[in-house]
């Protein structure tokens, strides 16, 4: 299973339910960083040397194109139902050989 690293803004509840379905979930707060207002780039360089795949409901994208070679970032809309999302996530890179230097977007689906 996936290495991940999870932001600061990333749901608790999905964290769980991805520890659940098998992955090696960090969150920011698990490194004693949460509520320091670390820059985006800090947190894609821990992602980065911790070789973890970023997951994040804000906008990685940017960084992506600055900052090609990582781990992975997968970047989630924001959904209020915490296991689909988790699942969805986990149907989104279950069948990658490696996320290294991927954007995965992953969409709360439209209802």
């Amino acid at each position: 299973m996936a290495k991940l690293y999870g932001d600061e803004n990333f749901p608790l509840p999905v964290v769980e339910e991805r520890r659940r379905l098998g992955h090696d979930v960090v969150t920011i707060q698990d490194t004693g960083k949460g509520k320091q207002g670390v820059s985006d780039e800090a947190v894609l360089a821990f992602a980065i040397a911790e070789q973890r795949a970023l997951f994040t409901i804000n906008r990685f994208i940017r960084l992506h194109r600055l900052q090609a070679e990582h781990a992975g970032i997968i970047v989630c809309t924001f959904d209020p139902n915490f296991v689909g999302q988790a699942i969805r996530i986990h149907e989104a890179i279950k069948f990658k050989a490696s996320l290294f230097d991927q954007l995965i977007r992953v969409n709360r689906p439209v209802l």
